[in-house]
């Protein structure tokens, strides 16, 4: 399988898993980026192609992810990456903690 059928295998998980909708041709438009989009959040997805004990995160990703986000009108970003085990994992900033925090501490 090649890497494009595993980004785009975890891409329709991932969509699935959190309501979400994915974009066609991610990146390549001049108007829709990223992976997956919801009304309020844009999500990058990155995956391994064979299983791993580690994934290295690029600040350039993250600093992409929110340019795009701001230029999509999306009040929040996540990116959503697995160790090649179809296990999803998401990096949130600190604002987006703060929020998910105070919701579960009103539960």
């Amino acid at each position: 399988m090649n890497t494009r059928k595993y980004s785009s295998k975890q891409e329709k998980r991932v969509a699935k898993d959190i309501g979400g909708k994915v974009t066609s041709n991610s990146g390549a438009t001049r108007f829709y980026k990223g992976d997956i989009s919801t009304d309020s959040m844009l999500i990058e997805c990155k995956t391994k192609t064979t299983t791993s004990k580690s994934v290295s995160i690029k600040k350039e990703w993250l600093d992409k992810l929110k340019e795009e986000r701001f230029a999509m009108g999306k009040s929040y970003s996540s990116l959503a990456f697995d160790f090649g085990d179809g296990e999803d994992y998401f990096i949130i900033d600190k604002k987006l903690m703060q929020i998910l925090i105070e919701k579960l501490e009103e539960n």
